[in-house]
């Protein structure tokens, strides 16, 4: 056969190459991560180097970059090698931007990385130890990563710079809720939006919410970004209802492109606070600005909310926080300890996270105490040294926290008898509360699985892990359970 003759194979033209991997992956990914974080990559740059085909994408954020890198990065490099017949080098990079880099004022923040990766892990671990360099601040210094000054960004009000997705420990009880987030740091006004993230006091909300916004203050530095309390916004209204300056306020909150607003269960019962909210919220959305809130219970939940506000915070996305677990608080205790350039012993982080249970807020206090006692006292920070340190609140949460107080409470919440936790009943309506119970005793309690199943009627420790198994995966789930744990835990905890 002739030169001429030989069929020329189209997928051979490497111009092509990235649209038809693009073709292709959008046939593998759900609809929603494609259009997320594949669609909007930027056009490739495709050319022969040394005989090695390279695919050079640059991506317009460090965060989309850093998704992108690790979640889809491999595959896409293999569909380009198969539709190109030759090894690919796939170069993805951050596209310069020297306008954003040189601005004064601005020290860039660290990576964010996707949660629960290896690449994630790894940085955390190593900022726990005190050894992350490079891009990263140490915080073997004694102070807090400070991300993004916001001196010299008067279009910016509120945000801590020390609250980054840097300085927040990953973990399940807030991997949802992170993993959103970074979402919208990526790609602010297209999804999620409004994000609405729900939880008790003191897990991590507000630190969440400023780490969006400093994100996208390093992404953007002209972004106008404001934060504030619900509380704030209230006062505003009244005093531009007073002064009949209602165009202020519209100044103020109309022209945004991120709000991030804490607490909205405060505009219960206030009517006109609500209507200017709303309009702003309109307003906001129309310019796809972005929206996060903060609450203490899921939009439903709330009382006293206008219909069409609770309606209008359920149509993004709504997150719940959970208090973190075990391996979770131990991270916390470890890498705050870290900032403050303290190398805390891994068996008293575990004493102190077993036994400070219900918040970030209160297992960072409790650390305060066991670091300032070991400090005035000359002494290493040993289990011994946090038990005297802590004797108070574990005197305060032995007194108050009981197996017994536990199947109290849950029995009169749930209107049932208190025998029926000991009872063979095995009705839906007693056997749930039961196991209710049961999982609170475990995260509430020192108690033993064995312990819990004696106490519960002499049931055996199998039946007792079943029913924690089965409660903190319908918590996950569903959000009416989640609300209500909630309120029992913090009934239980005074």
């Amino acid at each position: 056969m002739s030169a001429a003759e030989i069929p020329v194979n189209p997928m051979s033209d490497i111009s092509t190459l990235w649209p038809r991997a693009l073709e292709q992956l959008v046939t593998e990914l759900p609809e929603q991560q494609f259009n997320t974080w594949i669609r909007p990559l930027p056009a490739a740059e495709v050319s022969v180097q040394d005989g090695v085909t390279v695919v050079v994408v640059r991506v317009p954020n460090r965060f989309i970059l850093d998704w992108v890198r690790t979640q889809y990065s491999a595959r896409l490099e293999a569909l380009l090698t198969e539709l190109n017949g030759t090894a690919i080098r796939l170069d993805l990079g951050l596209a310069v931007r020297p306008a954003a880099a040189a601005r004064p004022g601005v020290v860039m923040p660290t990576r964010a990385l996707p949660p629960n990766s290896q690449a994630a892990q790894a940085v955390h671990a190593a900022q726990a130890a005190g050894q992350f360099q490079g891009n990263h601040l140490s915080t073997g210094g004694g102070a807090l990563p400070s991300a993004i000054s916001t001196r010299g960004h008067p279009q910016v009000m509120g945000l801590n710079p020390a609250l980054t997705f840097d300085t927040l420990v990953p973990g399940r009880a807030n991997q949802m809720a992170r993993t959103a987030a970074l979402h919208v740091a990526g790609a602010p006004g297209q999804m999620y939006n409004p994000l609405f993230i729900y939880g008790g006091v003191g897990l991590g909300k507000t630190h969440l919410m400023n780490a969006v916004g400093n994100a996208l203050l390093a992404d953007k530095p002209d972004a106008r970004i404001l934060y504030l309390h619900a509380e704030q916004f209230i006062s505003d209204v009244v005093k531009n209802y007073q002064r009949k300056t209602f165009d202020e306020l519209k100044a103020k909150y109309h022209q945004l492109d991120l709000l991030l607003i804490d607490d909205v269960q405060f505009f219960a019962g206030k009517d006109r606070t609500q209507e200017e909210f709303f309009n702003a919220f309109e307003a906001l959305l129309a310019k796809k600005a972005h929206i996060i809130m903060t609450s203490d219970t899921y939009p439903k939940g709330l009382v006293n909310i206008d219909e069409r506000l609770t309606s209008r915070f359920d149509a993004g996305l709504t997150v719940a926080i959970e208090p973190p677990e075990l391996e979770m608080r131990v991270a916390i205790l470890i890498k705050k300890a870290a900032q403050e350039g303290i190398d805390m012993p891994e068996d008293v982080a575990f004493f102190v996270a077993k036994n400070v249970r219900a918040n970030v807020r209160e297992l960072e206090g409790a650390l305060r105490k066991v670091l300032a006692f070991a400090k005035f006292s000359h002494k290493e920070i040993t289990i011994g040294l946090a038990r005297e340190a802590l004797k108070d609140l574990l005197s305060i949460q032995n007194r108050q926290i009981s197996v017994e107080n536990i199947q109290k409470t849950v029995a009169d919440f749930y209107k049932i008898k208190v025998a029926d936790m000991y009872s063979k009943k095995r009705p839906a309506s007693i056997a749930r509360p039961r196991q209710i119970a049961m999982y609170l005793a475990k995260e509430l309690t020192q108690k033993s699985l064995p312990e819990i199943g004696e106490l519960f009627g002499g049931r055996d420790h199998t039946t007792v892990l079943h029913a924690c198994r089965k409660i903190a995966s319908d918590r996950s789930k569903d959000t009416e359970l989640n609300q209500q744990l909630h309120v029992l835990e913090q009934t239980l905890k005074g």
